[in-house]
């Protein structure tokens, strides 16, 4: 018989893994709870002529394979882009990564030695075995630095203490820089090493970018799925997936547009929504053990005020973050800076001004009036905006936006994790909430990739949790030791070892 997939969600998990089952002829139906955009967070919104990315997206990754999809997919319309993001505290913006002549200069010099001699005893004295944000921060950075670069902006993405947040959301975020390594590349600016597995994310000086923000790649990503037969149903809500174990097949109930109950049967089924809402609605119904874990996962909720207003040339970063405690808003995204195409008048300028909170909380019912004058009060405080400036806005509001990393989410993922994969063999979980995993697109796209390999194979090559950060394979044994060592380095993932542990795979080309 011809395999047949649903796919939960249009989000660039969902779209690539239905793409690429298009393209081996396989069956495929997307559903998107969506009305209207594709692309989840990674979707360009409009209003009035003037597009806005939801939450900022550089298209650069590590992984050969997916830089080589997003041409496939986009050819014709992808820009080299300056990558440029400062940071805002006590009225001062600093550039990031920070130039430490700058950083001198607007910090004093007595807090600029203080924050050297706080990195050095972290380096000497490092706290062992960090387990939460602050830690691990504190021990790559100091704890004067962590305090002034970090602490702030972070407690208010997250709305919790740097303490409850686990060290793992840290050393994915941050990976290999350092103080050291900051202050090295602004003294001493290298060129990009042309092997992409060597840059560190946090230092790139450029990226991709569709001309007219995201959602165009998404947008694109659907119209070739459907036009290799694959199809893609909008404003079409999941509300429980039915398993056979005697047949090894999924009943997929929705609700369509006009809320009527449908049923979709499929061999397998592709999921990047939220791990929570599947776990509650999978039959038969998963342990009371799992159920708990997933009552206990959270997320992260944000909302963006889009702001137009009358162009002075105040700022050309994509974003900046805001670390001052006296001002709600989080980060500011010039949308000019990530494309000129994206606002249609020169003599104006689109900001983005993004609040994080959780769904329901005074900020997120408020009115949408109400958030666009705090908006506005906001950007004049902070010098980006003169009274009179702001000409028309918008709300988007962006439910479970960031999977959150607290101290025991990592335990729960695996309870939920361990029995859906022995329980339910042809359930395949990808993306940042159906593997609750904040990472980028490209590491989306990549567990979706290699779902796909699994699918058409009809057999596990690839155990998706071993796809790190950044979008690349993570391999044990005899085979990562030779890559370490710079013998073996791979851009595409090699198979999992599924004969005797003593055995090994070739590196693939």
């Amino acid at each position: 018989m011809k395999t047949s997939v649903a796919i939960i969600g249009a989000g660039p998990a969902g779209l690539t893994a239905a793409y690429l089952l298009s393209k081996n002829q396989v069956d495929v139906t997307v559903l998107e709870a969506d009305p209207i955009y594709v692309g989840g967070i990674a979707r360009t919104a409009t209003y009035k002529g003037f597009d806005f990315d939801i939450g900022g997206h550089r298209f650069f990754s590590k992984s050969k394979a997916v830089e080589d999809l997003w041409t496939e997919i986009l050819p014709n319309d992808m820009l080299l882009r300056p990558r440029s993001s400062r940071i805002f505290y006590r009225g001062k913006f600093f550039s990031y990564p920070l130039k430490p002549f700058e950083a001198l200069m607007k910090l004093g010099v007595f807090q600029s030695i203080l924050c050297v001699l706080s990195s050095f005893k972290a380096r000497l004295f490092p706290v062992r075995k960090p387990r939460n944000f602050e830690d691990w921060v504190s021990n790559q950075f100091g704890k004067r630095l962590f305090n002034i670069f970090f602490k702030s902006y972070t407690e208010k993405v997250w709305g919790m203490s740097c303490k409850e947040i686990s060290a793992d959301w840290a050393s994915q975020r941050i990976k290999g820089l350092s103080l050291g390594s900051a202050i090295k590349n602004a003294l001493f600016p290298q060129r990009q090493p042309k092997d992409r597995t060597k840059v560190i994310k946090t230092l790139i000086t450029s990226f991709r970018y569709p001309r007219k923000g995201p959602g165009m790649m998404w947008e694109a990503c659907a119209e070739k799925t459907k036009a290799l037969g694959g199809e893609i149903e909008m404003g079409c809500k999941v509300v429980g997936c039915d398993y056979d174990q005697a047949r090894s097949t999924w009943s997929v109930r929705y609700k369509d547009r006009q809320g009527n109950l449908q049923t979709l049967e499929v061999e397998h089924v592709i999921s990047s929504a939220p791990m929570r809402e599947l776990a509650r609605g999978i039959s038969p119904a998963i342990s009371e053990r799992a159920k708990q874990a997933a009552d206990s996962l959270r997320y992260r909720d944000f909302l963006t005020v889009m702001l137009i207003l009358k162009e002075r040339n105040v700022f050309d970063d994509n974003w900046i973050y805001i670390h001052d405690p006296s001002v709600k808003v989080g980060r500011i995204q010039n949308f000019r800076s990530w494309s000129p195409e994206m606002v249609p008048d020169p003599d104006k300028a689109c900001y983005g001004l993004e609040y994080f909170c959780f769904e329901h909380d005074g900020l997120w019912d408020s009115k949408d009036e109400e958030l666009i004058e705090l908006a506005k009060r906001e950007l004049i405080q902070i010098g980006l905006a003169k009274d009179g400036d702001v000409m028309d806005g918008c709300v988007v509001r962006q439910k479970k936006a960031y999977p959150v990393y607290d101290d025991n989410y990592a335990c729960h993922v695996d309870t939920i994790r361990e029995e859906l994969e022995s329980r339910y063999p042809n359930l395949h979980l990808v993306g940042r909430n159906g593997m609750h995993k904040y990472n980028n697109q490209d590491h989306a796209m990549m567990t979706a990739m290699l779902c796909v390999e699994n699918i058409l194979a009809d057999t596990k090559l690839y155990d998706l949790w071993q796809v790190n950060q950044d979008a690349e394979y993570h391999e044990t044994g005899a085979a990562a030791g030779n890559e370490a060592h710079g013998s073996a380095l791979r851009l595409v993932p090699t198979r999992v070892v599924t004969t005797s542990p003593a055995s090994e795979f070739a590196p693939e080309n």
